[in-house]
């Protein structure tokens, strides 16, 4: 049976959104969107081209936009992008639109994770692992700051994931 509000993944890259989004999506009968690719969607162009062209700044602005849309829109699954959570009036956003759960990872599964995906600007420049200790410092406290429930998704597949979270939507 799905949701009456948003459920709202957040966290970093690699962690394991938009996979967890989709099973999400289909377990609780709600539709999906992954705010990367409605921002891709909406602007024809890929992240990295939108990076190239207006800046993190752009593109920020244009993330916020789609938040903003999409919250407003009927229930659904919906995966942030890892940066999401950098502007104050996102985070209000984020925590006024539904439930939120921070999709928590490792350094070093992020590395795994992301090692051969291109579409990462942020990790296209300087020590990548350097770069994603620099984000978690920042960002990791800003996901709990917002989360009704944070799941470690180190260890775990995504289908027990999904179980959890589904599990912890059955108790509220």
């Amino acid at each position: 049976m799905p949701l009456l509000q948003h459920l709202i993944l957040v966290g970093p890259m690699g962690a394991g959104k938009s996979t967890i989004g989709r099973l999400l999506s289909d377990q609780l009968q709600m539709d999906f969107v992954d705010l990367d690719k409605e921002i891709e969607q909406r602007s024809g162009a890929t992240i990295p081209w939108i990076f190239d062209i207006e800046g993190e700044t752009g593109f920020r602005e244009r993330e916020s936009i789609a938040l903003e849309e999409v919250l407003a829109e009927p229930a659904k699954v919906v995966a942030t992008g890892g940066g999401c959570v950098l502007k104050l009036d996102n985070r209000t956003k984020l925590e006024a639109g539904g439930l939120v759960v921070y999709l928590s990872t490792s350094v070093e599964q992020q590395l795994i994770r992301t090692a051969k995906d291109k579409n990462r600007p942020l990790l296209q420049t300087g020590n990548p692992e350097q770069i994603l200790n620099d984000m978690a410092k920042v960002r990791n406290p800003l996901y709990a700051s917002i989360a009704d429930l944070i799941i470690d998704t180190n260890a775990k597949s995504p289908k027990l994931v999904v179980q959890d979270i589904i599990h912890f939507t059955q108790t509220i």
